[in-house]
């Protein structure tokens, strides 16, 4: 999604902007932009396309600027070009302001503006920049002006601003988008995301919604709506830059996928007891409270999406619970009947997803409790949630999800488990039984990586220039099967679809043909027979079949035209291990058809619009 930076201070402030937008382009971007305060003037640059493009084109930039604002773009209203790109200026261009989220009541303030103000670009962005000249004329400071932008706007917005008149100043203000500042060293920082400022400071302050904070150097003052000083919530990040290094693999998403061992580990660290119970001490819900839930949602969007459906499978297993998986940007409208013992789990790697924020919201107005799964502490989704349940994946560059998918499933699971052990429906012997088993997975990935990514990869040499490819699975092998073919869309741009295998003869066996491949997730399960049945009426209409098969499965082998072997593995747990010959297809048909697979196209890391 869009990334902001911006920093005050007594140094240069470019290369400090060039620099956290580079540690921004994970979040995927159509085009980028900055601008300095210098010399009680402005000098604002943009442009569409990579970041190398900006950084090409500030050569004039005023060398003694100390003071700016940058911002990498993805495209909601307007196409990706210069005119539309960020920063946005008043009519004098005295004022620019940059922008994440979207502004809903677009169209009615577009109207209003229209004849008052030279409109130059496509974008919600620009008429905020007006909104705000409109305000400075009447008196009202930069921070009073970023007020009434809060008050008047709807939808999701993060801002910075600055005005050429204080040529020290940046403002800024939150709503759902995400914002971060930091001091040090002289200097102030703003950022939509942490790793934009990790080389600057570790310390950071949390700007949460309706919240403005003015930035100078080495100060900020965080206000709300009223006027009012607060002080934000601080945070000391751990993170060392290394780990946003590609670590000696050739891109972000082979050194993700090879990062899952330590991402589940991690994921699964200090919740077990030696007596084999599950302790969630982030949960902030009580044993009393789960006990009194009757019905689980499960909210969340895309991967994460497929993470909840193993979830699902999980929690209704263990504890004897409906539990429903709703896309969450549906959630709200479909009327879900949800009530005071209700557990709806909102599911988002950033925290930040609007879609699933706005789920969660509903189910909390409608009296439900929610139990946020974030990778990213303090996050909104997290800080609004009843309870948190962190997975420990560390920062997750590649847009394609790989290793927080992982930590998802593992943490979901755990969440599975724990509520039937509260809830008295797995006998502690199972429960212990099922967490020895579950510590076993990080070594079965470990071992899949290096046993199989061999094989993987001359099976994807084969089929890279396929048109048609069908995935299928049964059980908790169909959500594998929808993110194996969510992975090969995202990065290579393939066509492929996921059916339960059993769905497939209900009228999408009619594409079935030769040159079709099919991929199907035959692991060992409750199914297996019934999968294996499935992959032969396949077979007979000529597909070719590659299959994600258990260990020494001889029945599935006869059945394929290749086989990427995993290793046995519990059937509620293995998803988190059968996945994973299929993100490495994925990745290597991507690479061979010359594919950027850490930014895909029209893809972003943070989704903040719904």
């Amino acid at each position: 999604m869009c990334g902001i930076v911006g920093v005050t201070g007594d140094q240069p402030a470019l290369p400090v902007l060039l620099e956290g937008l580079g540690r921004l382009e994970y979040r995927g971007y159509d085009s980028a932009g900055v601008a300095l305060q210098s010399g009680g003037a402005l000098w604002v640059r943009k442009r569409a396309g990579k970041l190398s493009e900006l950084v090409a084109s500030v050569g004039d930039a005023p060398a003694g600027a100390t003071a700016g604002i940058g911002h990498t773009r993805w495209a909601t209203h307007g196409r990706p070009n210069d005119a539309n790109a960020h920063p946005h200026t008043d009519c004098g261009g005295e004022l620019a302001l940059l922008h994440n989220g979207i502004v809903e009541n677009y169209l009615s303030l577009r109207a209003r503006l229209e004849g008052a103000h030279e409109l130059r670009s496509e974008t919600d962005t620009e008429l905020l920049a007006h909104l705000m000249e409109e305000r400075l004329a009447d008196g009202a400071t930069l921070a009073d002006a970023a007020r009434s932008i809060l008050r008047e706007v709807e939808g999701s917005l993060a801002i910075a601003v600055v005005h050429a008149s204080d040529p020290e100043l940046i403002v800024a203000a939150r709503r759902v988008s995400p914002l971060v500042a930091g001091v040090a060293d002289g200097a102030a920082f703003l950022a939509s995301d942490i790793p934009a400022l990790l080389p600057y400071t570790r310390d950071f302050k949390i700007i949460d919604d309706d919240q403005i904070v003015e930035l100078r150097p080495g100060t900020l003052r965080v206000t709300d709506l009223d006027g009012a000083e607060i002080e934000p919530p601080a945070r000391r990040v751990d993170w060392n830059l290394e780990e946003a290094e590609k670590g000696g693999f050739p891109d972000f998403m082979l050194k993700e996928i090879h990062d899952q061992p330590v991402a589940v580990e991690e994921t699964l660290r200090g919740r077990t007891t030696a007596d084999g119970r599950i302790v969630l001490d982030e949960l902030r819900l009580s044993e009393d409270e789960l006990r009194d839930v009757d019905k689980v949602f499960v909210v969340a969007c895309g991967t994460s999406y497929h993470a909840g459906m193993v979830a699902k499978y999980a929690i209704e297993h263990w504890t004897r619970l409906p539990c429903e998986i709703d896309i969450a940007s549906e959630f709200r409208y479909r009327d879900p009947v949800l009530d005071t013992r209700t557990l709806v789990v909102g599911v988002s790697q950033s925290g930040e997803t609007a879609d699933t924020i706005a789920a969660c919201r509903h189910a909390k107005r409608l009296g439900a409790k929610v139990v946020a799964v974030s990778n990213v502490v303090d996050s909104s989704m997290a800080r609004e949630a009843d309870a948190v349940l962190y997975t420990h994946a560390g920062p997750e560059i590649g847009v394609a999800a790989t290793k927080t998918h992982l930590a998802q499933i593992v943490a979901l699971t755990e969440l599975g488990l724990y509520l039937g052990q509260i809830r008295g429906t797995q006998l502690p012997s199972h429960t212990k039984r099922l967490l020895e088993e579950l510590a076993e997975v990080p070594d079965r990935i470990r071992s899949l990586l290096t046993d199989s990514a061999k094989e993987v990869e001359r099976v994807a040499s084969q089929y890279w220039q396929t048109r048609d490819f069908f995935f299928i699975g049964r059980g908790v092998g169909y959500p594998v099967a929808l993110e194996g073919a969510l992975k090969l869309k995202e990065i290579s741009y393939a066509r492929a679809e996921a059916y339960p295998a059993g769905e497939l003869k209900h009228g999408a066996i009619a594409l079935i043909e030769p040159g079709v491949v099919v991929v199907g997730v035959a692991t060992r399960s409750r199914v297996h027979a019934k999968t294996l049945s499935n992959i032969e009426e396949v077979r007979a209409r000529g597909a070719t079949v590659i299959l994600v098969a258990t260990e020494g499965d001889e029945d599935a082998a006869s059945l394929a035209d290749h086989v990427f072997w995993v290793p046995e593995t519990a059937e509620l747990f293995s998803p988190a291990v059968d996945v994973v010959p299929l993100q490495l297809f994925a990745y290597f048909v991507a690479k061979r058809r010359g594919h950027d697979v850490d930014q895909p196209r029209n893809l972003a890391k943070t989704v903040t619009v719904e």
